[in-house]
């Protein structure tokens, strides 16, 4: 929620391969699709779409206008250079105003630092970091919030129940567990013991992989553009979208 997040979007020619010429040239290539119409080829400044995907994430709605026409979406997929992180692909599903969508929105740690365990010396580590949520595009949260300042001793700890979801939003499972464990405190002694147990466990993992299978093999390059949507989603039918690449 709060501002709008507002971008347009240019109508984009070049495809599959020829999309490498676009970045090249400071663009990022992308797609809008959704229910009721083809899916529209777009592109945009490369600092424009990154500047959106760091302020919407996949969580918040993103007002698009695209050809003179306007839209309201959600970021469905962000393909990245898998070395230097940057931005190559972007998905956008339209959705409409007044449909229930599903995201998922992170969960902010809030208060840290205030609680009676960490002025005591403990340690608050959040255990899950991400939780899927349904609303109306509006109502979507930018995160779930919870405070740790209730948090006294290593044997108190935080749950999804404890979050307050804002008006109009609910969990997306329906039988969501509410005990989940969103936050521990931990003595730093017990801490540093079980991360070293844990690095020493995962060494000899690596060891015997390395033992079992050899070195490592070259992964497949991946294709110049991302299939747009996902299960569960109204996507383009694989057939256009392999006409689009």
């Amino acid at each position: 929620m709060g501002d709008k997040i507002n971008v347009t979007l240019a109508v984009r020619e070049l495809q599959g391969k020829k999309v490498a010429r676009l970045r090249k040239e400071g663009l990022v290539p992308g797609v809008v699709y959704g229910h009721g119409f083809d899916p529209v080829l777009v592109q945009a400044e490369y600092g424009v779409l990154e500047k959106v995907v760091r302020e919407a994430g996949k969580h918040t709605a993103v007002h698009l206008t695209v050809d003179a026409k306007k839209r309201i979406a959600l970021i469905k997929d962000i393909d990245r250079d898998p070395v230097k992180a940057r931005i190559r692909h972007v998905s956008f599903h339209a959705v409409k105003a007044n449909e229930i969508v599903t995201a998922e929105v992170p969960i902010r740690l809030i208060g840290e630092g205030e609680s009676e365990a960490e002025k005591a010396g403990l340690v608050v580590l959040q255990a899950i970091e991400n939780v899927i949520v349904r609303a109306k595009p509006a109502d979507l949260p930018e995160a779930l919030e919870i405070s740790v300042e209730s948090l006294k001793t290593d044997e108190d700890k935080l749950l999804l129940g404890d979050i307050t979801l804002p008006e109009g939003v609910a969990y997306a499972d329906v039988e969501q567990d509410l005990e989940l464990v969103v936050a521990n405190v931990y003595e730093p002694a017990a801490l540093e013991a079980a991360n070293e147990a844990a690095a020493g466990d995962a060494e000899e993992d690596l060891s015997q992989v390395e033992t079992e299978h050899g070195a490592d093999t070259p992964q497949d390059n991946q294709a110049e553009e991302t299939r747009p949507g996902g299960k569960g989603q109204d996507e383009p039918k694989q057939s256009n979208v392999d006409a689009n690449k």
